[in-house]
């Protein structure tokens, strides 16, 4: 294990850290808020941190995948834990679990929140709640690769521990020039949104906000009604980029390079707007009524559709209280989440896709035992490593699940309440339902219930491995 090598890009990431609270210190000049002293003092903290781990540089920078994996779990756990303080120094959330809590929900692209005033909140601290959706949207070390070569080849195992989705390319043959290439992909559909709110008549700082939830698909706002309040333009713009920000990124670089066939006949896209075509239209039959006209039916349904399968958590009105119908196919999606390669959360289209072609695969073999038949995804062959992968990931999956609801459940609140917490905490999308639906929140967990979650929220958001490995003495031997 280099542990000199893991150190060092430790400390970047947290001089990185102190640089990107630097735009919340300039709104606090802005709003002329004295909350900015606090960020100021997170910066110091991170900053001196940063230097002392970093001063040094390894001889050695090689990175096997253990290294990456370990470094990438040890480089989020870092980012929240001095991410939390600007909430802790400046009062806005002075227990140090809730503003861990939060922070987490915040740089996994959760979204959920113990907080149950959020517009009494700094302009400053509602910024850096909200950009820390945009930055771990991407991916912290995805950025920090975009802008140094760390380890050489070697870092393509610290992208693969830090993207999702059940296996990670390169798009260009280097893996600077990937990362450099899904951020200017990034940041161009990210300004393409704030040009269009900005044209809808959303104030520069909510359109900001607005952009960081969307593009990161978090979902945290500054208004406590979430999205309800702003116009229908408003909530469709963000419809549409939620559910375009959950497509894999593979699938704009083939448009960028006018591949659009490649591109559109891509199974995972076609099969990702499929269940949301095939979602929107069952709750608008099944929610028909309460609204006004058949038009709001669907913007509703289709805001709330794209809002869970993306993982994003905005809302526009109390999904809650729809039919019990309506409410199991937003269930079922928070499970199957966005794309692969994209920022949503969830097991992945990807995953579900595979998983589906090995049940009809072993089917096959049941009934026609010397047929032999290779799984494939767009034309390409997929390989029994990958295969096994998912199986051993749902496992994982469902281990971790059984475990965390078994944890929360001391806290006494109705089954609905649990499962979707750890639904939407593992998942990475913010609301459940009942207690902790869109117009609640968590601040009502005990102290051991919201760490079981913030542990969910990066294990879901890391795909559990990056962190579970930190538990096997394996990672740890020679």
């Amino acid at each position: 294990m280099n542990y000199k090598l893991i150190r060092y890009i430790l400390g970047l990431v947290l001089i990185m850290e102190a640089g990107l609270m630097l735009p919340s210190l300039i709104v606090a000049l802005i709003f002329q808020e004295q909350e900015g002293f606090g960020i100021l003092s997170a910066m110091g903290f991170c900053l001196a941190a940063g230097l002392a781990l970093s001063l040094k540089a390894p001889a050695s920078k090689t990175m096997h995948a253990r290294e990456g994996f370990v470094t990438v779990s040890f480089c989020w756990i870092a980012l929240s834990a001095f991410g939390a303080l600007p909430f802790v120094i400046t009062g806005a959330i002075p227990n140090y679990i809730d503003a861990l809590f939060e922070t987490v929900s915040g740089f996994t692209t959760t979204g959920s929140t113990i907080l149950t005033d959020v517009e009494s909140m700094a302009h400053c601290l509602q910024f850096w709640r909200s950009f820390t959706h945009w930055i771990g949207g991407m991916g912290v070390l995805v950025f920090m690769m975009s802008i140094l070569p760390l380890a050489g080849g070697s870092s393509m195992y610290m992208m693969e521990a830090e993207s999702t989705g059940p296996s990670v390319g390169k798009l260009v043959p280097k893996v600077k020039g990937t990362a450099g290439l899904l951020y200017r992909m990034y940041i161009a559909l990210s300004l393409v949104m704030l040009a269009l709110l900005l044209v809808g008549g959303m104030p520069l700082f909510d359109s900001l906000i607005t952009v960081f939830g969307t593009a990161g698909t978090g979902g945290f706002g500054i208004r406590n009604d979430s999205m309800a309040s702003y116009s229908a333009y408003l909530q469709v713009v963000t419809t549409i980029f939620m559910i375009m920000f959950g497509f894999n990124f593979s699938f704009y670089y083939l448009v960028w390079k006018r591949k659009f066939k490649t591109a559109f006949r891509m199974t995972e896209i076609r099969a990702y707007l499929l269940i949301i075509l095939v979602s929107i239209i069952l709750i608008s039959i099944n929610i028909y009524g309460m609204f006004d006209g058949v038009l709001e039916t669907i913007r509703h349904a289709a805001f709330q559709v794209g809002t869970i399968i993306t993982t994003t958590g905005f809302a526009t009105t109390d999904f809650n209280q729809w039919p019990a119908f309506s409410k199991t196919i937003l269930v079922m999606l928070m499970c199957i989440g966005a794309c692969a390669g994209s920022t949503g959360g969830g097991i992945k289209v990807q995953r579900i896709l595979i998983l589906v072609r090995s049940i009809r695969n072993e089917l096959d073999v049941i009934t026609h035992p010397h047929h032999v038949r290779k799984q494939k995804l767009d034309g390409h062959v997929i390989e029994p490593s990958v295969i096994r992968s998912v199986n051993i990931f749902l496992a994982a999956y469902a281990a971790v699940f059984a475990l965390s609801l078994l944890i929360v459940s001391i806290d006494n609140f109705d089954f609905t309440t649990n499962f979707t917490a750890i639904a939407a905490t593992l998942n990475n999308i913010g609301p459940g339902l009942e207690v902790v639906g869109p117009s609640g929140n968590y601040s009502g967990f005990s102290y051991l219930s919201k760490l079981v979650m913030t542990f969910d929220m990066l294990a879901g958001r890391l795909e559990l491995f990056p962190l579970l490995i930190l538990f096997s003495r394996s990672t740890w031997r020679k």
